[in-house]
């Protein structure tokens, strides 16, 4: 695509979606010691009204509000351009949603979208923003809204006002450390192979088949990860990193950050002059339904299962003087699955007699496809300070590709962030889509996707 055409799309209100968005390497001269660094974090709310469509409208409606939802992130400055890192408690921002995100904080910051990862945490009963998906429900009509509009707005402003505060209010960036502890009882891996190589059922987030006990947990990653940044001796940031669909019950209009977002908000009560993040690692094929019943009074056990890992993993976080501080990036654009026909599933939008969840959702896969017209590539990036890794990654990314990650550059320490731009839905690994399940049915990218991740997070690391 042309400069030309990109800034065409610019003008036109794809907001940053033309942006060249192309990786830029911090030089020799901007891999600045600590005494360059800066920090500072913000927070805003992102909780939906009551009656806001939640998980994209195919559920029950916000009727009551039972814990916020935040956007939380930090600003780091002193290594080129800012750097804005967020972690939001909301489905996905997809396509645009997400674009329009990652531009408004740079925005603020004073630096360009490339250099904005925005992940989100992806619980359910919570916002599950395309743009252009909404504009294809709303010409049809008779369809609950994918996002409301003007909330959608609100929270742009608000990160925007939040993002110019912290920019105001930096402390010198000194130190980083990292620490690690297994957590207990909540993960396993959604789909169950049977003897044949295919999966035989879906685990789900929860479950009370006892089938589904029975089987072990498979593919997961143990591991709750932790990195810390801090300011001579006083710990100001901590991010947390952990692969799992963060719901233990969902779709009654419940609004609530869930057993992960609430395990982030106790550790917060206890250092609240450190502010903790979460992220959700590649967890598209991992959630809790192993050891999940989908009970309410499960939601607290699985809280307190994750709080044990982060207290853990931060039981003996040794600081290390940060020496070099890097931000990359590789862009990617999987080309869309070409089972999918496009008519069709217009068609499929506009019969009144479907369920919503087969009219809305369908709507998500026009949307990528529309996209991939306009060849708006998905940005992959990673902050690097000395030997550690902050990698984000888009959409619900298999486990497969975290543990990839980490055993390729087993010589650092390699925290994974998926769920960023959520415009492919989810992202199998190639032979996935031969083994049949759930996930492959709403993958919206070809197999290729899996030999171009790799090879986008093989730029980003080695950049």
């Amino acid at each position: 695509m042309s400069e030309l055409n990109r800034r065409a799309i610019l003008q036109t209100g794809v907001v940053a979606a033309g942006a060249a968005l192309l990786p830029r390497i911090v030089s020799a001269e901007e891999l600045n010691t600590s005494a360059d660094l800066r920090i500072a974090s913000f927070k805003f709310d992102v909780t939906p009204p009551l009656g806001h469509s939640l998980c994209g409208g195919w559920i029950t409606p916000a009727t009551v509000i039972e814990d916020s939802l935040e956007a939380i992130g930090f600003v780091i400055l002193g290594a080129g351009e800012p750097i804005v890192v967020c972690a939001v408690d909301w489905t996905g921002l997809l396509n645009e949603a997400h674009i329009a995100w990652r531009t408004a904080l740079a925005e603020a910051a004073g630096t360009s979208p490339e250099r904005v990862a925005v992940q989100c945490v992806h619980q359910h009963d919570a916002p599950f923003a395309c743009l252009e998906a909404q504009r294809i429900v709303s010409k049809i009509g008779g369809l609950p809204d994918i996002v409301d509009i003007d909330f959608f707005n609100r929270c742009l402003d608000k990160g925007r006002e939040a993002v110019r505060k912290a920019m105001a209010e930096t402390v010198p960036l000194t130190h980083v450390a990292t620490g690690q502890a297994k957590v207990e009882r909540v993960a396993s891996n959604r789909r169950i192979m049977g003897l044949t190589g295919k999966v035989v059922t879906q685990r789900g987030s929860s479950s009370k088949d006892p089938a589904h006990q029975q089987f072990p947990e498979g593919l997961i990653d143990p591991f709750l990860k932790t990195v810390a940044f801090y300011s001579g001796e006083t710990k100001v940031v901590s991010c947390h990193y952990y692969a799992c669909h963060p719901m233990s019950h969902y779709g009654k209009g419940k609004v609530s950050a869930d057993f992960c977002g609430l395990a982030r908000k106790q550790i917060q009560k206890t250092e609240p002059n450190c502010t903790h993040l979460y992220f959700n690692g590649c967890g598209g094929n991992i959630g809790a339904g192993k050891y999940n019943d989908g009970a309410d009074a499960t939601r607290p056990i699985l809280m307190q299962r994750v709080l044990d890992a982060i207290v853990q993993s931060e039981a003996n976080l040794s600081p290390q003087k940060i020496e070099t501080c890097r931000w990359s990036t590789a862009e990617m654009l999987p080309p869309p699955n070409t089972d999918f026909s496009i008519d069709q599933i217009l068609n499929q939008i506009a019969d009144s007699s479907r369920k919503v969840v087969d009219r809305n959702r369908p709507a998500y896969t026009v949307a990528w496809h529309r996209r991939y017209e306009k060849q708006l590539p998905i940005v992959l990036s990673a902050l690097h300070l000395n030997q550690t890794s902050l990698v984000h990654f888009p959409a619900e990314s298999f486990i497969e590709y975290q543990l990839r990650t980490q055993a390729s550059f087993a010589d650092r320490f390699v925290a994974c962030a998926a769920y960023g731009d959520g415009g492919p839905w989810y992202i199998p690994t190639q032979e996935a889509y031969t083994q049949g399940g759930y996930e492959s049915t709403v993958a919206w990218c070809d197999p290729k996707i899996d030999q171009l991740m790799c090879e986008a997070v093989v730029k980003a690391m080695n950049s």
